[in-house]
């Protein structure tokens, strides 16, 4: 009996395992630590050995993009189909720190097969991740008879987002034209646990501040001028404290302007999930659940936008007392954002806030790092449902579907390219991101395999020939 077109897959995917995990590792081997400077060498390495695999994979155009810091890595491989959608994959190769005395049982970049995981710095985060669209592909073609994929598939990998990818938005917009695509897909995420497939939809944005206070010119003493001057400690103290309304609400005017809310299909499918909050509470080593009233812990976490007091302080902090008013005093909040917000309306809401609470006698600066926009992809859009059947037909199971409370660049890619951003990814919480003993598991990163087998003819089919679907 001939196979079907998923057994295909699968057998294809099985008789390359060794091939590809070997691979792997190779690339694994380099250590690309974006963030130290005696790796820039092995960052570049890394760059030029993805291009030289993706160009031996198939794909006709593999090249290395510069930028201020690293490179990035583009590739290209156009469908011979007239009028086959695009798709853009996004994932990076630049790796967090790692050494053996950090507590790796092994060293963090001579990766080691162990009960069907492989450890390794970057073996989920996001090397894996990314490698798995190699034999993804090859497994299309020979399940399919294709000589080119279903879609004109191109891939933007880059080299700094361990770094907080300062240099990405420049190069999105640089070379907008080359990356033009109808579907972006992220592979820089994971699943709800290895039981649980699921298929993310949507990232919160980020902002960051630091407020300072200034008072007097110098620490003064609190016995002759205490209660008589204003006090930027103190003053800090009442801001801090005006941040959060009784229902644990953010109280700034403004801020939840734009923000779209959840709906009643979204906060049953969040519920569907194999949620424990002892559990959760555990790896947070938290005492107990805290937040905005009238929301799950899942839904203030994915879907609802907070403030945090990130580091507060001023005065004297040593040992012992020292009986000052002192000179300044500061705060770093964060503030993650959720879709409909804007970050820039929502800096400008938190500067008239400042401003409104600080009293005659007080100076102020407040000052913004560069913000991060929140990304979502609504439900029913037919992209999303593609690389939910996708992973279904290689998990053999019903797909569910989370948010991440994190953030990333995935928003930048959506607004220079005008293309809805799509989520795939196979980690699991246990693989210790950015943690020692960074792990994938083997089993999961081959069902990453069969899914983008079948992700490209979905989406060929969703998104129709000629099609150009824009959020």
């Amino acid at each position: 009996m001939s196979e079907t077109p998923d057994s295909a897959v699968r057998t294809y995917t099985e008789q390359h395992r060794a091939a590809f995990l070997d691979d792997l590792a190779e690339w694994l081997r380099i250590p690309s630590v974006s963030a130290q400077p005696e790796h820039a060498g092995d960052v570049r390495r890394s760059a030029e050995w993805l291009s030289a695999k993706l160009k031996e994979t198939g794909f006709p155009v593999a090249e290395i993009w510069e930028t201020p810091g690293a490179p990035a890595v583009f590739a290209e491989w156009p469908s011979e189909d007239p009028g086959a959608p695009t798709v853009l994959v996004y994932g990076h190769h630049d790796v967090q720190p790692a050494a053996r005395e950090d507590g790796w049982a092994t060293d963090p970049f001579e990766p080691v097969i162990r009960d069907g995981r492989m450890y390794g710095r970057g073996a989920a985060d996001d090397k894996g991740q990314v490698f798995f669209h190699t034999l993804g592909v090859r497994a299309h073609l020979a399940a399919t008879g294709r000589t080119t994929p279903a879609v004109t598939l191109k891939l933007l990998i880059e080299g700094e987002e361990e770094s907080g990818s300062p240099n990405f938005r420049a190069l999105a917009e640089q070379h907008a034209d080359r990356l033009a695509a109808d579907a972006v897909i992220v592979s820089d995420t994971g699943m709800w646990d290895e039981d649980t497939p699921t298929v993310c939809t949507g990232m919160r944005g980020l902002a960051e501040c630091e407020i300072q206070l200034y008072g007097p010119a110098q620490d003064i003493h609190s016995g002759s001028f205490g209660g008589a001057v204003p006090n930027p400690a103190t003053e800090i103290a009442r801001l801090v404290a005006a941040l959060h309304d009784d229902d644990g609400h953010v109280a700034i005017p403004g801020f939840y302007d734009g923000v779209t809310d959840l709906t009643d299909t979204e906060r049953a499918l969040f519920a569907e999930l194999p949620f424990d909050e002892a559990t959760w509470l555990r790896t947070a080593k938290s005492q107990a659940a805290s937040g905005e009233a009238g929301y799950s812990t899942l839904e203030r976490v994915w879907a609802r936008p907070t403030a945090e007091v990130n580091g507060i302080g001023g005065g004297y902090q040593g040992a012992g007392s020292k009986t000052i008013i002192p000179s300044s005093a500061l705060v770093k909040i964060s503030f993650r954002l959720v879709d409909g917000q804007d970050p820039d309306a929502v800096q400008k809401t938190v500067r008239a806030w400042v401003e409104s609470r600080i009293p005659a006698g007080i100076r102020h600066t407040i000052a913004f790092q560069p913000a991060t926009r929140p990304c979502l992809t609504p439900l029913d859009h037919p992209a999303l449902q593609a690389v939910a059947r996708a992973m279904g037909r290689a998990f053999g199971k019903k797909i569910l579907f989370t948010r991440e409370g994190g953030s990333g660049p995935a928003a930048d890619l959506r607004d220079v390219l005008g293309a809805p951003v799509l989520f795939l990814g196979i980690s699991v919480p246990s693989d210790g991101w950015h943690a020692p003993d960074e792990k994938v598991e083997l089993d999961l990163l081959l069902k990453g395999v069969e899914t983008t087998a079948h992700l490209w003819g979905e989406l060929a089919t969703a998104l129709g020939p000629v099609r150009r679907i824009r959020t």
